[in-house]
């Protein structure tokens, strides 16, 4: 089967081939004496910490509804997606029959004594790559149309349901998960709630729309490279990206399976643990998802001076605003208000590990949509079509390289960054949304560095496996929500909740809704 790449695509296509090329001959010259290709997964799994201990009485209640009624949860979101917050584009299907009758049957089952989940009640939004038995998902994507309808839930959509919460549709996303700013040729650019002249953030655009317009509390997406802590961020509300292999993605769209995560957005760090909680453990359906479950709850109760912080010692510049810059001095001094310990360290190489990322996805990607590539090019937006074919020209030399260097990379920033430290805390954005005029257009190298500017502190954590925890954190001279992450060690999620759930009770970012229009 042959694939080619356009001819006006290809001469930027084979620069954006060349500069990622030189990166990874330049990082295994510097690594030279690793010349052992170790599992990633078991070296992820090795640098594993000691949990934290459970804390005595402290226990996960029922999520909160303000009428303590599912029907009434799921009846508000609607009247709130009916008053338009959002541009209709934000949802590409409701299911309101399917949410409401779901929603009467929890509140009967309550009112019987029955137990009920760590999300009864919720309504959720899912990102449109999920399967969901007997209906098609876009992939956000028109040409998935004609495909035969999902046999069966995807293995995530099945355990929320079991916790209790209540899918009520699904949202926008990039093109095929191809964006970091929420690009969609065919279905529309996403939109922030702040400024639908800014950038909603992708991939997991709509996400990041929908709960940072309170239409619903709680909502998945996916990460790759950003791609729920960017619309979390960019959007004003909380992202998680969970270690990699923490959760199934059976029946979930693939991407870049080596990068690929599923993760929640959601209005707090407490309801984002919840949804890990519902979501996590093994499954038979994907090998590799680890049998690890989640405590509920498991982050409450905990004290700031049980918890060490490490800081890079950072200066404003193209990567960091002045603003992202005060909002993270902000945050670390908030904290040590209430006893958490900092430390600063030397930034680690994330430009690095973002680079090697984007080898991965660029072989990955093109090869989960070859056949496609091959027979009818015409079926992807153009910046989508160009990014998808880097993965014809990268070598099979470069691909391994990237592979192989992945566990001493990840060794080092365990042994150099957070040895004895709990998290690091690094912006997740360097500024706040773009507006969404000056990241399109057909200059596709600028484009390429402007998608690489915005995600520049998130990809390199997708290539290091580790999970991470954006927060919301300020607001800039426009009045758009800043953000901060603080990234963990493997499987290390339940510190992270915890030193976010503490920032949100001393702090009320989290609790700011966009103005109304």
């Amino acid at each position: 089967m042959a694939l080619e790449i356009p001819a006006e695509d290809r001469v930027d296509v084979q620069s954006a081939v060349a500069r990622l090329s030189s990166v990874v001959a330049s990082a295994a010259t510097r690594l030279r004496a690793v010349d052992v290709c170790e599992p990633f997964a078991e070296v992820l799994l090795a640098t594993r910490r000691q949990p934290m201990p459970a804390v005595t009485g402290a226990q996960v209640a029922p999520a909160s509804i303000s009428s303590g009624s599912a029907l009434d949860a799921v009846s508000e979101s609607f009247a709130r997606i009916a008053a338009g917050r959002t541009t209709p584009s934000a949802w590409m299907s409701l299911d309101r029959n399917e949410a409401l009758a779901r929603a009467v049957k929890l509140d009967e089952d309550r009112s019987t004594g029955a137990a009920v989940g760590v999300l009864h009640g919720v309504p959720v939004g899912l990102k449109d790559m999920f399967d969901r038995r007997g209906r098609v998902s876009s992939w956000g994507s028109t040409v998935r149309r004609d495909e035969a309808p999902a046999g069966m839930d995807a293995t995530i959509v099945s355990r929320l349901e079991q916790a209790g919460a209540v899918v009520i549709g699904a949202l926008h996303m990039a093109e095929f998960a191809m964006s970091p700013t929420g690009l969609n040729d065919q279905l529309g650019h996403g939109t922030n709630p702040h400024d639908p002249q800014r950038v909603s953030g992708g991939s997991s655009s709509g996400a990041g729309m929908v709960v940072g317009a309170r239409e619903v509390p709680l909502a998945i997406g996916s990460d790759t490279g950003g791609s729920v802590r960017l619309p979390a961020a960019l959007c004003g509300v909380t992202g998680l990206k969970p270690t990699q292999f923490r959760l199934s993605v059976a029946g979930a769209m693939p991407l870049s399976p080596s990068l690929d995560c599923i993760g929640p957005l959601g209005l707090s760090a407490d309801l984002c643990g919840r949804a890990l909680a519902a979501m996590a453990g093994a499954d038979p359906s994907d090998a590799s998802c680890v049998h690890l479950p989640v405590r509920a709850g498991g982050w409450l109760g905990r004290k700031a001076g049980d918890f060490s912080v490490a800081v890079p010692r950072l200066v404003s510049g193209e990567y960091l605003s002045s603003e992202m810059l005060a909002s993270l001095k902000r945050v670390r001094g908030e904290l040590a208000e209430v006893g958490m310990r900092f430390v600063e360290v030397d930034l680690p190489d994330l430009g690095l590990y973002g680079d090697l990322a984007s080898v991965l996805l660029a072989v990955e990607s093109a090869a989960v949509h070859r056949h496609d590539l091959a027979k009818r090019p015409e079926v992807f937006g153009r910046q989508v079509r160009r990014r998808l074919s880097r993965g014809l020209l990268v070598t099979g030399l470069d691909y391994h390289e990237s592979q192989r260097l992945r566990a001493p990379l990840l060794r080092r920033f365990m042994r150099e960054t957070l040895e004895g430290i709990d998290a690091l805390l690094l912006p997740t954005t360097p500024a706040g949304a773009p507006r969404i005029k000056d990241t399109v257009g057909d200059d596709h190298l600028k484009l390429e560095r402007e998608f690489g500017k915005l995600s520049y502190w998130t990809r390199g954590i997708n290539y290091l496996g580790l999970p991470a925890l954006s927060l919301p954190a300020g607001v800039d001279s426009d009045g758009l929500p800043l953000s901060v992450q603080f990234v963990g060690g493997a499987f290390d999620e339940e510190r992270l909740l915890a030193i976010g759930h503490i920032f949100q009770s001393i702090s009320d970012w989290h609790l700011h809704s966009p103005p109304k229009s």
